[in-house]
């Protein structure tokens, strides 16, 4: 069968950095580039982490495009606080020799989705949505032309980790957000009612270090370092492990339960700025327009990963 080609759209987080490598190996799927958004860390330092990873994967053959440095409205929140000051903090990865690409990550967007035979290209945004949204309304011809998009973000039943009611990536740029949702693609969400089952206890981190390569130790170097935070806040052994979902649902469908339902994005309230509004119940007549991921099978999601990154 041939490789699904994919677009992983991403601000590198330790976790974002997780799903690249998870990507990198799994022959499933063709990486036809990374394009870094300001997220976690500003841009400056987002499409730097990208290089890195793929460097650490082995892949410096990977194309990586910088994009936007800013949501489209609101003023960049970035998350130091739970990535560190690089964004991947934890172990000491070098500066990368990989060259970052001229065009923009927008444009490459746009130019691989008009290229690209309808319906074969998936978008996997990891971060805020700033970029797939400005490739929209740049190009409102790619809409129809995108497989889907499967995306890290939202939180319903958890609420959220930013704000009460607000996931970090929605919440930096929930007007991106707004357009993507509003966009008819298809969508699939793995909001935080999914990948807060996904935890990185210390077995599990131990599992990856054991692989006893490059990866192996720096992925649990890492994934040491992100965890702290969340052990912190939610009391639990290890923490949840987001952007990986977005991957591991692409090779492993099975491993996931959710429903189809509306999602819409509060983008005027100061009190839920940013909340993703998931009509599970179906009490509006709004139409549905996201699978809104709710279950995980976390031990098959742990062993599918730990198997892959002994690949690389």
């Amino acid at each position: 069968m041939a490789a699904q080609p994919i677009i992983i759209d991403t601000d590198p987080g330790q976790d974002d950095a997780v799903a690249i490598m998870l990507a990198l190996a799994s022959p499933e799927l063709e990486v036809l580039g990374i394009t870094a958004v300001a997220g976690n860390v500003p841009l400056s330092l987002t499409e730097v982490n990208a290089r890195k990873v793929c460097e650490l994967a082995g892949r410096p053959d990977v194309k990586v495009h910088s994009g936007s440095s800013r949501p489209l409205i609101r003023d960049l929140v970035t998350a130091e606080h739970v990535h560190g000051k690089t964004g991947l903090d934890g172990p000491e990865l070098p500066e990368p020799q990989m060259k970052l690409q001229e065009q923009h990550a927008v444009d490459f967007i746009v130019e691989t989705l008009m290229e690209r035979e309808p319906g074969t290209v998936t978008l996997c945004p990891l971060g805020p949505l700033t970029n797939i949204a400005l490739a929209l309304i740049r190009e409102p011809k790619i809409a129809s032309r995108i497989k889907q998009i499967v995306l890290m973000g939202g939180g319903f039943f958890e609420g959220g980790n930013i704000t009460p009611t607000a996931e970090f990536n929605i919440y930096v740029d929930p007007h991106a957000a707004d357009v993507v949702l509003r966009s008819g693609v298809p969508i699939v969400m793995m909001p935080l009612d999914v990948t807060h089952k996904a935890l990185t206890t210390h077995k599990r981190v131990d599992a990856i270090r054991n692989l006893g390569t490059r990866v192996g130790e720096a992925t649990a170097e890492m994934l040491v370092f992100y965890e702290r935070f969340d052990e912190e806040k939610y009391g639990s052994d290890g923490g949840p492990l987001h952007d990986p979902c977005v991957i591991a649902w692409l090779l492993k469908p099975e491993l996931f339960a959710g429903r189809t339902c509306n999602v819409m994005v509060e983008t005027a309230s100061e009190l839920t700025l940013g909340m993703t509004v998931a009509d599970w119940w179906g009490v509006t007549d709004r139409p549905a327009n996201a699978t809104f991921m709710r279950d995980i099978d976390h031990e098959g999601f742990f062993q599918l990963l730990t198997e892959r990154l002994g690949r690389l």
